[in-house]
């Protein structure tokens, strides 16, 4: 236990005080919000007028349903936090992390992708709270079970009274105000039918879960790179590489061949991108359907809950519709707020902000990193992910008759069947990408 904890403490190392605050300034800002959100609940809502033959809220009241506030809360909250935890705990980093890292990066990997994840799961479910409570209080819609909670006074139709023609119109509606109701008990809450509540929380929490399973386990769907032409091993030994003429840098009348191996399939697509070709199909690969199916899973624990407001006789189709809406847009803000897109992020989530530029960046800065340091991050990992010598920079590569400048390198992908080790920096909080 000692040793655990020792590790932990090394992990965690000495981050920028200025860093740290700007990180537990967002978590402050996520639980006033969630405040606000339950001081809206609590607030009287508009109460809209409605007409006692409308059907569509004439249907019968309960006092249970399939699944309560309570169990929501487990839902949207409890469970995916404990889930993000234990992935996070067994998963990162992940297999194209160094194994000879130390253990105190490695646990700062671990600390950080906790804290991003959970970060963006709060952004989430956060701010599809606020934006239900927001709409329930606003908009007033009753519920489909609303004269159930009513108990109108019939003798008392005249005075409360709104609008419509049935004294005049046989058959004609009469729209009546929330005072002809002698009920009092659930009344207000039977004003507060659209958004749906149950459908936004479980939504936002729920598909952000979906999104961080298969940013980190790469579950998309196959893609093809175009412009990214990889031989394969039937066709490299038919096509050997190309030989690639040099300048002398001694001068221009002393020339020679120097024949080298191309270091990546990015070069040789630059300079020749048809010389290798390499079949369609041979450029991905679909992931294991197990994947799919238990990165969907908590999609089905969403639509589950959603299901049971419509059939429990809380909510209208609309109402259900909006709110899983509006919890799929939240949880795509929460997701990328904090993480890089599944296709291109390899898993990770954006690091940390440059202490210097924690708590903002003003006018014409564009972005809380320093890119001189990101640019030289992206050019160790090129350096490293490679085992072939790469292109000398600055220099001109004379292909047949045209000449080209050699192409500037960023981050690749590493050749198939080869094991991609992305450095560590000890530098950062976040010790790289998780």
């Amino acid at each position: 236990m000692t040793g655990f904890l020792q590790s932990l403490r090394d992990g965690i190392g000495m981050p920028s005080k200025r860093m740290v605050g700007s990180y537990l300034l967002d978590w402050m800002i996520l639980v006033a919000t969630v405040i606000c959100a339950f001081s809206l609940s609590r607030v009287t809502p508009n109460m809209q007028p409605f007409s006692l033959v409308d059907p569509k809220i004439s249907l019968p009241y309960s006092t249970t349903t399939k699944v309560p506030t309570l169990a929501l809360f487990f839902i949207a909250t409890v469970a995916p936090t404990i889930i993000l935890f234990v992935l996070c705990m067994v998963f990162v980093p992940g297999r194209a992390a160094d194994p000879r890292a130390p253990r105190a990066v490695r646990w700062r990997r671990k600390l950080w992708a906790l804290n991003t994840a959970w970060l963006g799961l709060g952004l989430a479910v956060v701010s599809a709270q606020l934006v239900t409570d927001l709409g329930k209080t606003f908009f007033g819609k009753p519920r489909p079970d609303l004269l159930s909670r009513c108990n109108p006074d019939l003798d008392r139709i005249k005075e409360n009274t709104v609008s419509g023609f049935g004294d005049r119109l046989s058959g004609g509606a009469i729209m009546v105000r929330h005072t002809i109701c002698r009920s009092e008990v659930d009344l207000k809450d039977g004003f507060r039918s659209f958004p749906s509540g149950h459908a936004s929380l479980s939504f936002a929490s729920m598909t952000y879960l979906t999104l961080w399973i298969c940013s980190k386990f790469f579950i998309a769907v196959p893609k093809y790179a175009y412009g990214r032409a990889r031989p394969s091993s039937s066709t490299s030994a038919s096509h050997p590489p190309l030989p690639v003429q040099h300048t002398d840098p001694d001068g221009p009348s002393t020339h020679r061949k120097k024949h080298q191996r191309l270091p990546s399939a990015d070069a040789m697509d630059y300079l020749c991108p048809d010389a290798l070709p390499s079949p369609v199909q041979h450029h991905a690969a679909a992931p294991p359907l197990y994947l799919v199916v238990l990165a969907f899973v908590p999609l089905g624990v969403a639509l589950y809950v959603a299901s049971t407001r419509y059939s429990d006789y809380r909510h209208h189709g609309f109402d259900i519709l909006s709110g899983s809406v509006l919890g799929v847009a939240s949880a795509f803000l929460g997701f990328r707020w904090y993480h890089l897109p599944i296709r291109d992020g390899s898993g990770g989530s954006w690091t940390a902000r440059a202490p210097d530029r924690a708590f903002g960046i003003g006018v014409g800065v564009g972005s809380y990193v320093h890119l001189d340091d990101a640019r030289s991050t992206g050019r160790a990992t090129d350096h490293q992910s490679h085992d072939h010598q790469p292109l000398p920079t600055n220099q001109d590569v004379e292909l047949g008759e045209i000449r080209r400048p050699a192409p500037s390198l960023g981050p690749s992908i590493p050749d198939e069947g080869t094991a991609y080790r992305s450095p560590m920096r000890h530098d950062r909080f976040d010790g790289g990408v998780v």
